[in-house]
């Protein structure tokens, strides 16, 4: 299996999480993503997935004018992103203990 298939699935959880602790903008939170090991994300997967978040108000932002660039938009998690996170987190973990048993079982 693709992991570009699995990350479609798990892509709004993983960004919550990458900003549960730090604040980030958008190339922030993609190089966090891959540094983390997700190398397959796209760009444009994650910052679609900011803007997705943000509007769904699980997200809130802000801008920080730089003088060597452009300006920054920064992503941090409220309280309902907070709650999504952690509802999400249930959610996968019951998924991943269910697939690992399937999977070492008929291994």
């Amino acid at each position: 299996m693709e992991i570009s298939q699995l990350l479609k699935g798990v892509l709004d959880l993983a960004v919550l999480a990458v900003l549960r602790d730090d604040d980030g903008y958008g190339y922030d939170v993609l190089r966090r993503l891959r540094t983390a090991g997700l190398e397959e994300v796209g760009d444009a997967s994650v910052y679609g997935t900011l803007r997705r978040l943000y509007k769904a108000g699980l997200l809130t932002s802000y801008v920080v004018p730089s003088e060597e660039g452009p300006h920054r938009k920064y992503y941090s998690l409220n309280d309902r992103g907070r709650a999504r996170l952690a509802g999400s987190a249930r959610t996968w973990r019951s998924f991943a203990s269910i697939m690992d048993s399937l999977v070492d079982e008929r291994a």
